[in-house]
């Protein structure tokens, strides 16, 4: 194998699929990326054996062939290279490769590349081609509320719920809920899946397309596949039922408060500094008066009050919640004002964008002393 690229391609291709080698490989391969080229492409490839990443990047191809070298050295060496162009070129007999750019020559080792398990495209059930920035938002607004708790898997991911043309997402911790609808064009069919919560954030990360382009996504009853530009990414689902969430979406509320949402989350975001310590980081809302008083105390640092503005529809109510559970949703509500639908001083809250059903945010108050 001996090919010629350009440097900056290869280590942007590269930053993307180390992300799948896991920090404590399972055997020795799986620390390393997999590279074939042939046909003026070359082709990189790094698995986990729970996510898999392909990038293909233009080469000049003088003797096609594939090896295995050690995912973390190869980018760092790359990364470092003098010039814009890098050749690698693979001798058989030695079973090392040389790495050269400007006047730096590297040799790295080889690894057995018939050892690697290779990503195959997944056989699939349901298919469906949807656009990157409706993905996008699909995961943007509910991949934060998944739980980091590694003893409960199902709710590490986030639920996928495709019936003929809707699309739904949904995520939880048990404490919040958040929910994402689409309405598509076309019939896409039906699935309901579970997917890591880490496979949605490296989709996010890479799907930087300023115009619309379409992903082509694959799925059967234990694998899902992402597909688009020159990027082919592969996931294991998770395993087991996901709660059925629309029994805790409040059906009716009886105070409606509007509120500027960038105010909003500045203000919260300000008052939590002093709460974000304590063991639950708590905040208090009080609606009255045509206005929210936001207080956090903290008897080890001290306290913080702040007023803003609101419009409230019903009675007066004062409800304490978790800061991060509110700051973590303002950063993904998009419209100039936001709506928070209340009842009672403990029963869960709604959060949505004005004039706007197609995303549900659903918190759980905490309990105070007063």
């Amino acid at each position: 194998m001996k090919i010629t690229c350009s440097k900056s391609e290869m280590v942007n291709a590269l930053q993307i699929v180390t992300k799948a080698i896991a920090s404590k490989p399972q055997t020795p391969i799986l620390s390393g990326i997999f590279l074939r080229a042939e046909n003026g492409i070359l082709e990189m490839q790094a698995t986990n054996n729970e996510i898999g990443l392909i990038n293909k990047i233009p080469a000049e191809v003088e003797e096609s062939g594939q090896i295995a070298l050690g995912g973390r050295y190869l980018l760092e060496v790359i990364r470092k290279m003098p010039g814009d162009s890098l050749t690698l070129s693979y001798n058989r007999t030695e079973k090392i490769v040389n790495i050269t750019s400007g006047q730096a020559n590297f040799t790295l080792l080889s690894m057995n590349a018939a050892e690697f398990p290779t990503i195959k495209e997944i056989e699939s059930t349901v298919d469906f081609t949807i656009k990157d920035n409706v993905l996008r938002s699909l995961i943007k607004k509910t991949v934060f509320a998944c739980s980091k708790d590694e003893s409960r898997p199902v709710f590490t991911g986030c639920s996928l719920e495709v019936a003929d043309n809707k699309i739904t997402m949904a995520a939880t911790n048990m404490h919040r809920l958040a929910v994402k609808y689409e309405q598509l064009n076309d019939e896409l069919g039906n699935i309901k899946v579970i997917i890591p919560s880490l496979i949605l954030q490296e989709l996010l990360h890479n799907m930087t397309s300023e115009i619309p382009s379409d992903v082509h996504v694959s799925c059967n009853f234990n694998q899902i596949s992402f597909a688009f530009d020159n990027l082919y990414m592969t996931s294991r689902l998770i395993e087991g039922a996901f709660p059925d969430y629309n029994n805790v979406i409040p059906a009716n509320h009886t105070t409606l408060v509007t509120l500027d949402s960038a105010e909003f989350n500045a203000a919260v975001d300000r008052v939590s500094l002093i709460s974000r310590s304590g063991d639950y980081n708590v905040i208090k809302l009080e609606f009255a008066n045509s206005q929210l008083v936001i207080s956090s105390n903290n008897p080890d640092v001290g306290n913080a009050v702040e007023t803003i503005p609101a419009s409230i529809e019903g009675p007066d109510i004062t409800i304490a919640f978790n800061a991060q559970y509110i700051i973590d949703v303002m950063k993904n509500i998009d419209s100039n004002k936001c709506e928070l639908r209340l009842t009672q001083p403990l029963s869960p809250i709604t959060i949505r964008e004005e004039h706007y059903d197609a995303f549900i945010y659903v918190v759980t108050p905490v309990r105070t002393a007063h």
